[in-house]
């Protein structure tokens, strides 16, 4: 009796570190909308976690910017903002990985995709704004432009980092083809 009373503890313990895991809605909000420019913070929608782990709207917006916050199941802090016009980018990336697809896998997927206007890609540069961090205190911003199918010739752009801080094409010439602002450490 003793050992299924520590057991049965144990297990209303371990249950309550799950859910203590997800942070409440409004401490996920705040901290999505650190990714987002102050001035658009409180117009931008916010997607997050429900008690149950699921990818859930937390915030409607009121402006072009959709807000991820930080999955709780991921090590490091790690909260985006991007443009409403990559949201079927970005959430065929999400499911797709939800699928157990691996980031090639996802990648040529969304390729062939692109390519056949399956999947609508934005027609002109489409921002990102990620804060990421191994914990909120240590988190920096990365800028990502997106321009599908640009390429280095099409841009004037390098396509490998020169120097910290300055932008570069990674993935030119594909659906995912994008401008890099990484910060200076």
């Amino acid at each position: 009796m003793r050992t299924l009373l520590i057991l049965c503890s144990f297990l209303l313990l371990a249950s309550f570190r799950t859910e203590a895991q997800i942070p409440d809605k409004e401490t996920q909000i705040k901290a999505a909308l650190l990714a987002a420019p102050a001035h658009l913070r409180a117009d931008c929608a916010v997607l997050g976690y429900d008690q149950n782990g699921k990818l859930v709207t937390l915030k409607e917006g009121k402006n072009n910017l959709i807000c991820l916050g930080d999955n709780p199941n991921k090590p490091g802090f790690d909260v985006a903002c991007y443009h409403k016009d990559l949201d079927p980018f970005m959430a065929r990336g999400r499911a797709l990985a939800a699928q157990g697809k691996n980031p090639k896998e996802i990648f040529d997927i969304r390729e062939k995709e692109a390519k056949s206007g399956e999947l609508k890609m934005p027609s002109s540069p489409t921002t990102l704004y990620v804060f990421s961090g191994k914990t909120e205190q240590e988190a920096v911003y990365r800028w990502v432009v997106y321009i599908p199918f640009a390429t280095a010739e099409s841009t004037g752009l390098s396509t490998t980092p020169l120097a910290g801080g300055a932008p570069w094409l990674m993935d030119p010439g594909t659906h995912r083809a994008h401008i890099m602002l990484n910060p200076t450490h």
